[in-house]
């Protein structure tokens, strides 16, 4: 590796590190205690989920945000191409012999006997070479055609594999953290509002055409008309987090997570927290989790170089909205939906995704 991409010396934000592993020990402890009795039933190990965890999401996580950390910001834009690429013929071989169907979906690929979801390394490889390419082309849409466009070109890429999967909240996902830095790149309001409205025509149409879909926005309206069937999960998460209480049932004490709760690890963890924890301990995630973005936009506020600025504020936006999303499915905010908790829920190429995001993050911080 050329020497030039070593890390400037400097001090880290501590502040955001210690919020990032406030974040990631405590998914660890509740991770433990809502797959414990899944893991006892499944495998005799009550915490075989916890160990998966640590050896496919924790340590993989560990490497990817020390290599991040110990390397210069400006390697990712290097490599940004390369690794977009890769990651889109990873969303492809979904759809090959190499992919496989879980949970209604074709989102996993195994290759070696490693499994992977390429939607959650795509989050980074996309948000990295979109932070690179606003940086060159300086896309501040001006004109129609000097970023707007070729930005469109380069979402349907991404996007389109995405939603065929399905794969639908994390293209959303992906979409507005993508728009946002848009926007903070100096693009024009309008067409910031033009991307919104073809946007919303797509996820009509997509609703429109796809049962499932309609079938989520109808049970998030009427929650109540099919309590055994098309909305039993909503009613489930609500009843889990509505007998939490105030200070919850005690931790590893759910008992919702013994069956009645639909995938208690990852979709619907948050609901388990509610319940052990109460809406004390759901406040205090959800505070660390509005303080772990807002120092990361901190973090962009103070850095000067553009691609470096653009990043942070995508894996910020990217980080806040997942968490909000999930937290909003479990508790009825919004429809439900199949969305991790950032570095809390069950899933590895999620975790080492995002302490890899993180691990840029503090790098960047150092040199600010």
């Amino acid at each position: 590796m050329n020497m030039k991409f070593k890390a400037r010396k400097g001090n880290p934000d501590y502040v955001f590190i210690a919020f990032l592993v406030i974040l990631v020990v405590f998914g660890l402890v509740m991770l433990m205690s809502a797959s414990s009795d899944l893991g006892r039933a499944n495998f005799g190990d009550s915490f075989y989920f916890l160990k998966h965890q640590i050896f496919y999401g924790l340590i993989p996580g560990i490497i990817g945000f020390f290599f991040a950390y110990f390397f210069e910001y400006r390697i990712w834009e290097k490599i940004s191409l390369p690794a977009l690429l890769v990651s889109i013929l990873f969303l492809l071989l979904v759809f090959s012999p190499l992919g496989f169907r879980a949970l209604g979906a074709e989102r996993w690929v195994s290759i070696g006997g490693i499994q992977f979801q390429p939607g959650e390394l795509v989050k980074l490889t996309f948000i990295v070479y979109m932070a690179a390419w606003m940086g060159k082309k300086r896309a501040r849409g001006k004109k129609l055609g000097e970023g707007f466009l070729p930005m469109l070109m380069l979402l349907g890429a991404v996007l389109v594999p995405l939603v065929l999967q399905p794969a639908t909240t994390t293209a959303g996902l992906i979409f507005a953290s993508v728009l946002t830095m848009y926007f903070m790149s100096g693009a024009r309001v309008k067409y910031v509002a033009a991307t919104i409205a073809l946007a919303a025509v797509g996820f009509v149409s997509l609703v429109m055409i796809t049962p499932y879909r309609m079938e989520r926005i109808l049970g998030f309206i009427h929650p109540q008309a099919d309590p055994l069937g098309k909305t039993y999960q909503i009613n489930q998460t609500l009843m889990a987090v509505g007998s939490g209480g105030v200070w919850g049932v005690g931790y590893g004490r759910s008992t919702t997570k013994l069956g009645a709760l639909p995938e208690p690890m990852g979709d619907s963890i948050f609901a388990v927290i509610g319940e052990e924890l109460g809406f004390a301990g759901s406040i205090a995630l959800i505070l660390f989790f509005l303080l772990f973005v807002w120092r990361a936009f901190i973090i962009a506020k103070k850095t000067s170089d553009g691609f470096a600025r653009l990043m942070v504020v995508g894996f910020g936006t990217l980080i806040g909205i997942q968490a909000f999303v999930h937290i909003g499915a479990n508790t009825g905010v919004i429809p439900l939906t199949g969305v991790p908790l950032p570095f809390i829920s069950y899933g590895g190429t999620a975790l080492a995704v995002f302490l890899t995001m993180s691990g840029i993050i503090a790098t960047i911080s150092r040199g600010r």
